[in-house]
């Protein structure tokens, strides 16, 4: 029989529609669809992007060749970073100028790799260089919040095979960063605890939804997932923003990153994916109540009329099945 599950966090809604029969190899067919064309972000095609923000290189001069990893701003940006915020008001409605940065991490110079190829140490380098990003952007006082976020594959939104990860930031909080945190001061209000530290003690003890652990992340298939194999992968100390992370943070985290998704390209062919990672905002980046994590979201069904609709979710896959048959991949 289908099931309601509730977020504990959000209080968001989703239905677990096992009648669907969407078992873990039904969705063994969605591979990544090859995009082709011109690349303006492999090795020698610099002077095809707008000048970096951030750059790892081992030799060469900046805007040219010899970099393992380079941040640029987005060629077409969804916000502008020249300007004010203007905010004002039209009788009942608020709006401001679109003032936002926008910029794409090139991970690596090869067009082939992906981050489940990379060396370990290229992996580590994307974290630091989301951190580094972040923090430098932090200092601009028109923003309150950036999003990292990975689109990989065609139908996952991306627009260029070589990969990447991007950043955007914003002047506000977004609506779903904000729903979190006000599901986490109800209850460190009312218990005086991190829900997520609450939900990782709770599941690690009964074990059924856990992906993997390591000495200091864990990865969850969570209760309530909007989408099937779903996965957050957080710090298992109470941390409250990303950046707040260590060097030993960062190490053991590229290990579980690069393994999870080495357990889904060989469990589901090498899924289009998207992962998102969500922190405290600026202002408030340490406190009690919010622990950063990552959610990962393989495109394995589409949001349809429903879903917009009623702001429910239906996944065909129960989490827990997804958790074992990840659990039991071997690499």
């Amino acid at each position: 029989m289908p099931e309601l599950r509730k977020d504990p966090i959000t209080g968001r809604w989703v239905i677990i529609s096992s009648e669907r029969g969407k078992r873990p190899t039904d969705f063994q067919d969605q591979r990544t669809r090859k995009l082709g064309g011109f690349c303006p972000f492999c090795a020698g095609n610099e002077r095809t992007t707008p000048n970096e923000t951030l750059a790892y290189r081992d030799n060469g001069e900046p805007n040219g060749p010899g970099w393992r990893l380079r941040a640029v701003p987005n060629k077409f940006p969804a916000l502008q970073i020249e300007g004010d915020l203007n905010k004002q008001g039209e009788g009942i409605f608020d709006k401001m100028n679109g003032i936002g940065a926008h910029e794409v991490i090139i991970e690596s110079p090869d067009h082939n790799a992906t981050l489940a190829s990379l060396p370990q140490k290229a992996m580590e380098e994307v974290l630091w260089a989301y951190r580094d990003r972040m923090e430098d952007l932090k200092k601009d006082t028109r923003f309150q919040y950036t999003l990292i976020f990975k689109n990989e594959g065609l139908t996952a939104g991306a627009t260029l095979e070589h990969s990447h990860s991007q950043l955007i930031a914003l002047p506000i909080v977004p609506i779903q960063v904000q729903e979190e945190l006000d599901g986490c001061r109800r209850h460190y209000d009312l218990k005086e605890r991190c829900i997520f530290c609450d939900i990782i003690r709770q599941e690690t003890q009964g074990g059924a939804r856990v992906v993997m652990e390591t000495p200091l992340f864990i990865a969850l298939a969570p209760f309530a997932p909007r989408f099937p194999f779903e996965t957050w992968i957080m710090p298992r100390r109470h941390v409250s923003c990303y950046a707040c992370s260590t060097d030993d943070d960062y190490r053991d985290l590229a290990a579980m990153i690069q393994n999870l998704l080495r357990k889904l390209d060989r469990a589901l062919s090498m899924p289009p994916y998207n992962y998102v990672i969500h922190t405290s905002p600026f202002k408030e980046e340490h406190n009690d109540y919010y622990h950063w994590h990552i959610e990962l979201m393989p495109k394995l069904t589409n949001v349809a009329g429903f879903e917009w609709g009623s702001g429910f979710y239906i996944n065909p896959t129960p989490p827990e099945e997804a958790a074992r048959f990840l659990r039991e991949i071997k690499l």
